[in-house]
């Protein structure tokens, strides 16, 4: 078989030749993590766990900004986040494809971070660009766990083979029912803090054009549905999540959370 060889393109954030992750987001768009994510990733940072978030374009087809601009807007999100890494693949804002060349440049960084965990996009969303997305996260996820797949690192060492124990799916603009939801509650706030490190996305006082997501109502709809997703489990806030394959096993059933009986 052939061997391949791929590129990742660091974001201004960090750009590490090997750091173990434990949870790793990938996002479709800057953003995309910050609202549907975040909280998880924070709740996994606070129990000691390191995370990161991989952007696979820079949303430069967004009617407000620029590429350069969300890129500051990101670096100073993952500041407030403490992101352990970050970067940008830099694939084209809603063009990629689901092809060889994407799925090889994503396996390197699977290989590379050897995250345990794996967050997706929604599988199916308002943008095409995230169910798009999730399923090309999903297949190379795989595939990254194929020895005969060779790929090398950014110093030309070959990288060994390996698969996330779970890839699960996040949720965005279309509501799909959770297979299951984490307690946020604690983390809500920062979540709200680096969403809003967006100015030029979510800020309706700028001179840019009005968006479905610029407005006061949008973001208060994200708290209302991290609310909603809460109540389904008893706690204040939540972030719910789709299993992308049809099981999920628990080692013993110490930390499950359910609501309260009244």
């Amino acid at each position: 078989m052939s061997s391949y060889k791929c590129y990742l393109i660091p974001s201004p954030i960090k750009s590490i030749l090997f750091m173990k992750i434990n949870t790793l987001a990938f996002a479709a768009h800057p953003d995309d993590a910050e609202l549907s994510c975040v909280g998880t990733l924070l709740v996994e940072k606070r129990r000691g766990q390191s995370i990161g978030i991989i952007d696979l374009t820079q949303g430069e087809l967004g009617s407000r900004g620029s590429a350069e601009i969300r890129a500051k807007e990101s670096t100073l999100s993952s500041e407030i986040l403490g992101l352990d890494i970050r970067e940008n693949l830099k694939m084209e804002d809603g063009f990629f494809e689901n092809n060889l060349s994407n799925k090889i440049k994503i396996i390197e960084v699977i290989r590379n971070y050897q995250p345990d965990i794996v967050l997706a996009n929604a599988p199916r969303d308002r943008h095409p660009d995230h169910g798009r997305g999730s399923q090309l996260v999903k297949e190379a996820c795989f595939l990254a766990g194929l020895s005969k797949i060779i790929t090398q690192d950014k110093a030309g060492n070959s990288q060994k083979a390996w698969r996330p124990k779970k890839v699960f799916f996040y949720m965005q603009d279309f509501y799909l029912e959770p297979d299951f939801i984490i307690d946020i509650s604690a983390v809500m706030d920062i979540k709200m803090k680096s969403i809003l490190s967006y100015d030029t996305q979510f800020s309706g006082s700028n001179n840019e054009p009005l968006t479905y997501i610029s407005s006061d109502s949008f973001l208060e709809s994200v708290k209302y549905r991290n609310r909603l997703i809460g109540k389904k489990i008893g706690v204040e806030y939540g972030e719910g999540f789709i299993l992308a394959e049809s099981h999920l096993g628990l080692p013993n059933f110490e930390n499950i959370i359910l609501p309260e009986i009244v």
